[in-house]
């Protein structure tokens, strides 16, 4: 093998090697994003607030908008008492459609977010009524940062519905009992 030769095979290790460190980021963080809705799934709030960096933006579109750690951790725990008092079911949470794109130790993602909680009733094709869970579809715009060789949400951006002003009207009205029943 000539010198020539082993520096192109060299070229091509390093270019592999690169790749595979940015798949296993993407895994890294997809794996962050999908502890992160197990734990609001299992209402543990302390181990989604473990999810943020420091310095990190928390925005519900429409809501309220957290910026810090600490503020996030206190809307968190706060949600967390309010949905304990009222004994709520959170509901099924699906994440879909995971687009990741990572720049050494930052990261961007985009996320479809569903949550089966919202009763609906309606007539079947035999004519039935039935009510049935529907689902509550969200998107999440995020950033992420690498911070101690981790993965962390610096980012998290929910907007409901999603795609935002497409297709549906918001119910104002089905919003705000949700929001006073302590679902955001």
């Amino acid at each position: 093998m000539t010198l020539e030769e082993l520096e192109e095979r060299v070229k091509a290790f390093e270019s592999v090697e690169k790749r595979l460190k940015v798949l296993e980021d993407i895994e890294e963080i997809k794996q962050l994003h999908i502890n992160y809705i197990l734990a609001l799934s299992e209402q543990n709030f302390e181990a989604m607030i473990e999810c943020f960096t420091e310095d990190a933006i928390f925005e519900m579109v429409g809501t309220h908008k957290e910026v810090g750690k600490d503020e996030i951790a206190k809307m968190l725990r706060e949600m967390g008492e309010r949905q304990r008092e009222k004994k709520m079911w959170k509901g099924g949470q699906i994440l879909v459609h995971p687009v990741i794109s990572v720049d050494g130790d930052t990261a961007k993602g985009v996320l479809t977010y569903f949550r089966i909680t919202i009763p609906h009733k309606f007539v079947s094709a035999l004519g039935q009524e039935v009510t049935m869970l529907a689902p509550d579809e969200a998107g999440y715009d995020m950033e992420y940062r690498r911070v101690d060789g981790k993965w962390k949400m610096s980012v998290l951006k929910l907007t409901w519905p999603w795609p935002a002003d497409q297709w549906r009207e918001v119910d104002l009205e089905t919003y705000q009992e949700r929001k006073a029943a302590g679902y955001g």
